[in-house]
């Protein structure tokens, strides 16, 4: 059973999410809260696998609540459920830490289906959120120059050997790691480790967080094609 705490400012949400989880026979809502503030006590007393998690709340947001959250010991998943998707609010959100973010408009299937992957260790994006990712990412966010965010993300990831670095490049290009194995012409686990070891030396939470950093160092900006294996093939 994936246990699953709802947070947002608004009762009428909250309320047809319980309905819509509510028929799902593996997921259950364990608690709500109404604001950001009261994320840390409710994980604290209920031990949710997953974070329901809205943007903007009265005192305090999304983005700040999740930041927090994802600071402590053996923290949640987060899957942000919101009305906006906006570059800025999309980014904030991942940097963050959030592992997922779907818009309020998702099917009730589709909600469903993002907690299960999350809750496993997975990713979830709407289609429209990844659209806007991939575009904000390759081409700035409004938080400062594309230049500055490139030197900082290159600088850091010259942290990982040449292998770790082309599994992230693999990862900035959305590759899974099926495909990630194919194309690099390595073993299933032998990729799990190097993404492991990756985000370990970048303190990094998800891949998420790995392919905004390859593409804010211009290691991937493409979605297919090129030649990513350590020292050609």
């Amino acid at each position: 059973m994936t246990r699953v705490l709802v947070v947002d400012d608004d009762a009428l949400v909250r309320s047809g999410l319980r309905l819509m989880l509510g028929e799902a026979e593996d997921i259950t809502i364990v608690a709500e809260a109404t604001d950001g503030d009261e994320v840390p006590a409710a994980v604290a007393e209920h031990r949710p696998d997953v974070v329901l998690m809205d943007l903007r709340m009265p005192r305090v947001d999304g983005v700040r609540a999740t930041a927090e959250l994802l600071a402590g010991t053996d923290p949640p998943a987060v899957l942000v459920l919101t009305t906006f998707d906006s570059d800025q609010d999309v980014l904030a959100a991942l940097r963050a830490g959030a592992t997922g973010y779907l818009v309020k408009d998702t099917p009730p299937a589709d909600i469903e289906d993002a907690i299960r992957r999350v809750a496993a260790g997975g990713t979830s994006l709407s289609s429209s959120v990844t659209r806007r990712l991939i575009a904000a990412a390759t081409g700035g966010d409004g938080r400062g120059g594309r230049e500055d965010r490139s030197t900082a993300a290159s600088t850091r990831l010259a942290a990982l050997s040449e292998q770790e670095r082309a599994v992230a490049a693999a990862v900035g290009r959305g590759w899974g790691n099926a495909r990630i194995s194919t194309e690099l012409w390595l073993s299933l686990s032998t990729v799990k480790t190097y993404l492991s070891s990756a985000l370990a030396k970048l303190d990094l939470d998800n891949r998420t967080q790995l392919a905004l950093l390859a593409h804010d160092a211009g290691l991937s900006t493409e979605d297919d094609g090129g030649d990513l294996t350590p020292g050609g093939r």
